[in-house]
């Protein structure tokens, strides 16, 4: 058995204290303080899943089940963030982020809107959930 012999040349940058040359994803003045909240990451979520099943790179939500280790009732709940009206859906995605303390808006809330199948009647009442939500 031989051994082979690979070698690479490596350029290493080295950090300097001037944050003006370090990359912008280390910095962290430019990082927004906070998190995302966690309908918006569901909602991203729901539209990767459903990009997934589409492609074909998974067969069916049972398949996303078992892959994420989690229920078809989790996946469903999940996937029906899809049946709320686009824009509604956008102003999720853009949420702001939470500085403390707990989310204001709950995917239980959202499961309620998402049986509503009028886009307007929806609207109404997520504007409401806003609105409840900022007191």
């Amino acid at each position: 058995m031989t051994t082979r012999i690979v070698e690479c040349k490596l350029a290493i940058r080295r950090r300097t204290r001037d944050t003006n040359c370090m990359p912008s994803c280390t910095r962290g003045a430019d990082r927004a303080s906070g998190r995302v909240p966690r309908v918006a990451r569901l909602m991203a979520l729901a539209l990767r899943f459903e990009e997934l099943v589409r492609s074909g790179a998974v067969g069916d939500y049972a398949e996303l089940a078992r892959l994420g280790q989690v229920s078809r009732a989790r996946i469903t709940q999940i996937m029906n963030l899809l049946h709320l009206a686009p824009d509604i859906q956008e102003q999720i995605l853009f949420l702001p982020q939470i500085q403390k303390g707990r989310d204001r808006i709950h995917l239980e809330s959202l499961q309620r809107l998402v049986a509503i199948l009028d886009w307007q009647v929806q609207r109404r009442g997520w504007h409401e959930m806003l609105a409840s939500a900022s007191q």
